[in-house]
């Protein structure tokens, strides 16, 4: 039997909150097997949700699903919520899975910033559909992997769906490194503790306090800038 928690609101995790309700209505309307409602809901927060790694990160407040639904855009974390809390508000049983990732074709800025091509604690979703989990992720949506030359991955509810290990060209894209679990609540505290001990405590502190001066806005403008491909090898 599937973990009641699963199913259930949180105060970050919103399903019940009614702007979720709502699009879940929205987005299903007529349609009533699980899978094609993952799915549905898959490709809502894969291209309705624009991915922003400069997305506030440090207090709960910012993984409330309701606020980055209203934003429409966050980092892989932010994005996962919503996915989840549509799930849930679906009746779709859905967790938040965590796994570090190494990303080969990140921007320089996007590098510099990291002063890592290791992505520590990325997060995506597993769905209960047809009595086993499959996993989802949503992070990158359609136009940004046009502009990294990444076909956009896609899910049919019944195969597993993480990232794209290659380009078009062949080049190494995304490579998982370590897996961190399964959470039915984002896991903010081990999140924060993990980035400072893979980034440093002091760059942590550093992003924090750029986000406080953009009064919980986007610190840079990730959304607008052509990718300039920077190498990791």
């Amino acid at each position: 039997m599937v973990e009641k928690r699963y199913l259930e609101p949180t105060a970050m995790i919103q399903s019940d909150h009614p702007a979720v309700v709502e699009l879940v209505k929205e987005l299903t309307a007529g349609i009533t097997d699980s899978v094609t409602k993952a799915v549905k809901l898959f490709y809502f927060v894969r291209d309705g949700i624009w991915y922003d790694p400069y997305y506030p990160f440090h207090r709960p407040e910012f993984y409330q699903a309701s606020r980055i639904l209203a934003d429409r855009k966050g980092y892989c974390v932010s994005k996962a919520v919503v996915l989840c809390a549509l799930a849930r508000a679906a009746g779709i049983p859905a967790r938040l899975a965590f796994a570090d990732v190494k990303n080969h074709l990140a921007t320089r800025q996007l590098l510099e910033h990291m002063g890592s091509d290791r992505f520590v604690y990325h997060g995506y979703n597993q769905f209960r559909l047809e009595g086993r989990w499959v996993s989802a992720a949503a992070t990158f949506n359609r136009q940004l992997c046009a502009r990294h030359r990444v076909d956009p991955l896609d899910f049919d509810g019944r195969h597993d769906a993480v990232l794209q290990p290659y380009n078009r060209h062949k080049q190494q894209f995304m490579e998982y490194l370590c897996y961190h679990g399964t959470f039915s609540d984002v896991p903010l505290d081990r999140i924060l503790a993990a980035w400072k001990e893979a980034y440093g405590k002091e760059r942590v502190a550093r992003w924090i306090e750029w986000h406080r001066q953009a009064a919980g806005g986007s610190i840079r403008n990730f959304l607008r800038k052509d990718p300039e491909i920077g190498s990791s090898r």
